[in-house]
């Protein structure tokens, strides 16, 4: 994580002390095109219109007021806050552990040869859990997967339409 996203994922923490409902999920600061400081919030049965809007102008107000921090942020960036929505991302510990038991689909950095993948990249199963930076899947055919975080692209929520 970057130095600014730490210093923003403190100032979020501080902020969400008055919401103890609240979780920050994550914290992200990207160049796309332009750049982007997205902040994803949830909190339980959802994260709604209004709570985003409270805490983007809670944030947006420290964010001002905070000479380190705006000296940081590069001048023309978009604040976004957010709900992680149905299919998050997990990345950090905490959110294996939260997640386990629920369907998850991998996607990896290159196919892996052993079996029961055979060569694929892509897979879905029921999480297990993470220990040890290896993150355990159960699959179709009952079987469990141990994958090391290294080699994992991205790991989400599945979502059945």
């Amino acid at each position: 994580m970057s130095k600014i996203e730490t210093a923003v994922e403190d100032a979020v923490q501080k902020i969400l002390e008055d919401y103890p409902d609240f979780e920050l999920i994550d914290v992200e600061y990207v160049k796309e095109g332009n750049y982007f400081l997205r902040v994803f919030i949830d909190k339980p049965g959802g994260f709604e219109l209004d709570d985003c809007q409270t805490i983007s102008e809670k944030l947006s107000d420290m964010l001002d007021q905070d000479e380190k921090l705006s000296s940081m942020l590069n001048d023309n960036y978009m604040l976004e806050v957010s709900s992680p929505g149905i299919d998050r991302i997990l990345k950090k510990d905490r959110d294996f552990v939260r997640e386990a038991g629920k369907k998850v689909d991998v996607s990896l950095f290159k196919p892996r040869d052993e079996d029961p993948l055979k060569g694929k990249k892509f897979f879905t199963g029921i999480l297990i859990g993470l220990e040890n930076k290896i993150v355990s899947v159960e699959i179709e055919d009952g079987s469990r997967l141990e994958v090391p975080l290294k080699e994992i692209g991205q790991i989400r929520l599945h979502v059945d339409f």
